[in-house]
């Protein structure tokens, strides 16, 4: 019982690792659109970044890591397009058609859409600390992100916005059914990573991306170091979290990455938080130590 308790612990603190890492990407982000690059380009370069790293560090120390079952591609596809290509173009779509804040509540709809699939797929019970934390989170994401603003969501922005949300979710489903097939959290990434590079070439503008690439060869390796950080070692740590806690309680601790995002504006960018904003911190922190 003590060994199943620690082990639960080390893996919360992976997933909260995992969201504290995803709260810096704004870093990446602000660093690469001064260069010029757009959000498609950004999310290529990060998966570029990451299958590069990834396959060069499984090949190099743990070759038997990069052997996959061909009946298992799907878990990979699932993970690499219908998850981070999607929910990176949903969620960059929305915010050309709501505020960045409304795009920020609604992608935190994700633990919810976790909570609901994990219950018919995985036999995960709904329970009464599960249901309190995610609402306690989703209002804490509400107040940090600033609400939803004077004017009315669009349809384009919602159905954008959720399917934001459901693309983030599905890493979480997919990598359980990765992990039940024996795969470890290294092999997840590197071939996750391989099938959203795949699936963000058609989407990327090759002769914008290289004049912003030349343009910005002297920031490139901080830019890489931070993709490094925010994607490679994230989804590590996200996906090794996994292996020892159910996905709605994951989902809900992750869901810590915007006040992370909000205290890295603050330190780095000036951007001082409103009163609310910090009791939607505290309330999210709350959640977080609820599953935890």
């Amino acid at each position: 019982m003590m060994e199943k308790k620690k082990n639960s612990k080390i893996s919360a603190c992976f997933v909260l690792g995992a969201g504290c890492l995803w709260g810096c990407m704004g870093i990446l982000v602000k660093t690469m659109n001064k260069g010029g690059f757009n959000s498609i380009e950004v999310t290529a370069f990060r998966s570029v970044i990451t299958g590069l790293v990834m396959f060069a560090g499984l090949f190099a120390l743990d070759r038997k890591a990069l052997k996959i079952r061909m009946k298992d591609l799907w878990c990979f596809l699932g993970t690499g397009i219908l998850s981070v290509v999607f929910f990176n173009v949903c969620y960059f779509s929305c915010m050309t058609y709501t505020t960045l804040s409304t795009a920020a509540i609604l992608l935190y709809t994700a633990p919810a859409f976790v909570m609901v699939m994990s219950f018919f797929l995985f036999k995960e019970k709904f329970t009464g600390k599960k249901v309190t934390a995610l609402l306690i989170a989703f209002l804490g994401c509400i107040l940090v992100s600033g609400g939803f603003g004077k004017n009315s969501v669009s349809t384009m922005g919602l159905l954008t916005g959720l399917g934001a949300g459901l693309g983030y979710a599905l890493y979480s489903i997919f990598s359980r059914y990765a992990i039940q097939r024996g795969y470890g959290s290294y092999t997840i990434t590197a071939y996750t990573f391989l099938f959203a590079t795949i699936g963000s070439i058609p989407l990327l503008d090759w002769n914008h991306f290289g004049t912003c690439l030349e343009a910005s060869v002297s920031v490139l390796p901080f830019a890489a170091f931070v993709a490094f950080m925010t994607t490679v070692a994230a989804y590590i740590l996200y996906t090794k979290g996994l292996e020892g806690m159910e996905n709605g309680k994951a989902s809900i601790m992750a869901s810590i990455e915007p006040v992370v995002a909000s205290l890295v504006g603050f330190l780095l960018y000036n951007e001082v938080p409103t009163p609310m904003g910090i009791v939607g911190m505290l309330l999210v922190l709350f959640a977080c130590v609820l599953m935890a």
